[in-house]
């Protein structure tokens, strides 16, 4: 298995912080907020009945209403190498919704920008890692992710003591000093210059903390 998936990495440093499997253009009218949900669920249908795709779950965009729960999917980062890192980011997924319908109740909203300038940020994200430069659309200039991605942390701030989970957004702040699991992965292969090597990096990472979290549950139960 470790040897299949080594060969199926490149063989080279393509430069990329994350590398996408696939490129899905959307045009802009996809990407406008969904208040007309019955056309998503008209063009689903559409696309199953002319057998484009088999169910509903094959729509692989980055947000989308779930096709059986009433709830957002979000598949945007779902490989994180460590399950501190998954909890995090779930973590800040779920406050910036719950920020979100706070605004959306006080009738309040927060700025949109249009897709081709949101897919530059997701570009330079893939492309550099938080080492990179984003665009701030409000100041119109780049601005060191870390700074942004801290700007994020703030915005969020007020929902954390409500949702209980103030420690594992917190952890957001130790990946910024310590790196992301690509930063490491990358470090790995230049240490050793052997992709084998950063494959059993992988798998000793996914199996990082797994038996504290383990003793944890059943210490709470």
């Amino acid at each position: 298995m470790r040897q299949e998936v080594a060969h199926g990495i490149h063989q080279m440093d393509g430069g990329l912080a994350v590398l996408d499997a696939h490129v899905h253009m959307q045009s802009e009218d996809e990407v406008r907020p969904r208040h007309q949900l019955h056309v998503f669920h008209h063009s689903l249908v559409a696309l199953i009945r002319t057998q484009c795709i088999d169910n509903a779950k094959k729509i692989w965009w980055d947000i989308r209403p779930h096709p059986f729960f009433n709830t957002l999917e979000i598949r945007i980062c779902d490989i994180p190498m460590r399950l501190v890192e998954s909890i995090a980011l779930a973590a800040l997924i779920q406050a910036t919704l719950a920020k979100l319908y706070n605004l959306h109740a006080k009738n309040q909203s927060f700025r949109h920008y249009g897709r081709a300038l949101l897919m530059e940020n997701k570009w330079r994200a893939a492309r550099y890692g938080i080492d990179g430069k984003l665009i701030d659309f409000g100041q119109e200039k780049e601005v060191d992710e870390r700074e942004l991605i801290g700007e994020y942390l703030e915005f969020v701030d007020d929902v954390l003591d409500e949702l209980d989970s103030r420690e594992e957004v917190g952890y957001i702040r130790t990946i910024l000093k310590s790196g992301t699991g690509a930063d490491r992965q990358l470090k790995v292969f230049a240490e050793t210059g052997d992709l084998k090597k950063v494959v059993d990096y992988m798998v000793d990472e996914t199996q990082a903390g797994l038996k504290e979290a383990e003793a944890a549950a059943k210490a709470a139960r």
